[in-house]
This record gives structure tokens, C-alpha cells and sequence, in this order.
């Protein structure tokens, strides 16, 4: 009776830290933090002339709480931004493995090359992480279909390419979660410092239209709500952009890697082995 050979996804092991997967409580985490941070520390009196939040900023902290309730929505972002990162830096730490990534490549494709497969098995469980499974997952299914006489060669080469492609599917996840986030709160964070900074101008033109010495201060208010909002926006959006990107590269990083093994593994085969 014909056997078949599936390309079982691998289990998941040594993957250490995989991250945050409820982003959503970070956001929430920081909210709240941004929130007492821009009343209780911004909002101090002493920050203001006289004591009075109503009064005169008496420094640069009572001019970024004159910046109004936007300035918490943008310190919220920025906040869960950097938290994101932190957590982005272990996950894909932790994903990318013990062994510097070049120099696994090299050795377990030269491994690889000549047929040393314990040796690089052996590898991947030094390397632990996302690249060492999918090198694993691949590994195991060449000696699988090596086994399965049933397959032809073209087969056999498709099986390790397919085991290649779910092994590095189940691993994506991994590497990419929160990105999506962080892309956001880089447009968010400019969209927010736009809209600040067009209510801080509203209330410029309210005290411009009342007109008087009395509204003065109404309107040093409303110029220091728009500029704060603004500034503390674009700081925003600068900060996730570099987040985003750096993370973005590493993982690209990682791909080219795992494509570059995979292709190894399947050539490997391809060159020892003749059609039958």
C-alpha cells in the first residue's frame, strides 16, 4: 500500500520569549500612565505662576500642560511606542537566536552541503529561535522523503520546499506582531499633533476675535496649545517611524536568511540525487 508524506507543521520549541500578544492592554496601560503623568507631574501647580493650573506656565513643563487633553492622547502614543519596542526587541532577540545570525547561515549550509545532518541538527539546537526551526523542519523532512520511495525526486524536492514554506509561516507571526501598531501610531501621531495644534489655533482666534488686553492670555494659551501639540506629535510619529523601520529590517534580515537555507537544503538535494 502507497504511503504519503505530509509536511507537518513543526512544534515550536526553545522559542523563549514570543511576545505581547494583547497589544490592546499595553495601549490601555499607557493611557492611564500618560493621563497621571500629564495631571499629577505636568499639571503641578508649582509648575504654574501663583499655583494656579489657570495661571502663567513658570516652566517648560506647565507650557506642555497648557498643550491641553491632547497632549495625554499624544503622550499615550509615544508611550505605547517605546513600550512596543522594548517588547519588539526581546521577541525578535529571542526569535533571531543564540548564534550570530551570518555565522549560523554558514555553518549550517555548509553543513548542509555535505550531508552532515547531525551536525546540523546539532546547530539548530545551539541557535534555538524561529530560524533554527524552520532549518530544523526542513532538516527533518529531507530525511523523511530520503526514506519515502514512493515519491519521485521532483516530489521529494517539492515536500522540503512546502516544509520550508509552513515551518517559516507558523515562525512569521512571531517576528511581525505589533508592527502593524506601531505603522499606526505613525500616522496617528501626526494626525493627533494636527488636530492639537488646530484647536490650540481655534482658541487664538476666539481671543483675537473678543480683542482687549483682558484675552491676552487667552491667546498665549491657544499659540502654546497648537506649537506643544504640534512639536509633541512629530516627536511621536519620529520615534515609530524609527521603531518601525529598525524592526522592519531586522526581520527582513531573518526572511533573506531562512530563504537562503532553504534554497540550500533543496539544492542539496536536487545535486546528490538523480531521477530515478
Amino acid at each position: 500500500m502507497a504511503t504519503t508524506t505530509k509536511a507537518a507543521a513543526p512544534a515550536k520549541k526553545n522559542q523563549g520569549f514570543g511576545g505581547i500578544k494583547a497589544a490592546w492592554i499595553i495601549l490601555v496601560i499607557c493611557c492611564v500612565i500618560a493621563y497621571c503623568f500629564y495631571f499629577f507631574v505636568l499639571g503641578n501647580p508649582d509648575n504654574f505662576v501663583g499655583g494656579d493650573r489657570e495661571g502663567h506656565p513658570a516652566n517648560l513643563m506647565g507650557t506642555v500642560y497648557k498643550g491641553g487633553f491632547v497632549v495625554g492622547v499624544i503622550l499615550t502614543l509615544l508611550l505605547t511606542v517605546i513600550v512596543l519596542g522594548v517588547e519588539r526587541y526581546f521577541a525578535i532577540k529571542s526569535a533571531s537566536g543564540k548564534i550570530n545570525l551570518a555565522k549560523f547561515t554558514a555553518q549550517v549550509k555548509e553543513a548542509i552541503k555535505a550531508q552532515k545532518f547531525d551536525e546540523a541538527k546539532g546547530l539548530c539546537n545551539k541557535m534555538q529561535g524561529s530560524v533554527a526551526n524552520v532549518v530544523m523542519a526542513s532538516i527533518n523532512m529531507y530525511e523523511t522523503v530520503e526514506k519515502d520511495e514512493t515519491l519521485k525526486k521532483s516530489q521529494k524536492i517539492s515536500k522540503i520546499q512546502q516544509a520550508h514554506e509552513e515551518a517559516t509561516q507558523l515562525e512569521m507571526p512571531t517576528l511581525t506582531m505589533n508592527l502593524p501598531m506601531i505603522a499606526t501610531i505613525v500616522s496617528l501621531g501626526t494626525l493627533t499633533a494636527l488636530f492639537g495644534t488646530v484647536l490650540g489655533m481655534i482658541g487664538s482666534f476666539q481671543a483675537l476675535s473678543a480683542g482687549g488686553g483682558a484675552d491676552s492670555m487667552a491667546l498665549s494659551a491657544g499659540i502654546s496649545e497648537a506649537l506643544v501639540n504640534t512639536a509633541s506629535g512629530i516627536l511621536t510619529s519620529w520615534v515609530a517611524t524609527v521603531v518601525y523601520n529598525f524592526f522592519s529590517n531586522k526581520i527582513d534580515k531573518l526572511t533573506f536568511a531562512l530563504d537562503e537555507v532553504g534554497y540550500t537544503i533543496a539544492a542539496t538535494y536536487d545535486s546528490n540525487h538523480h531521477e530515478a
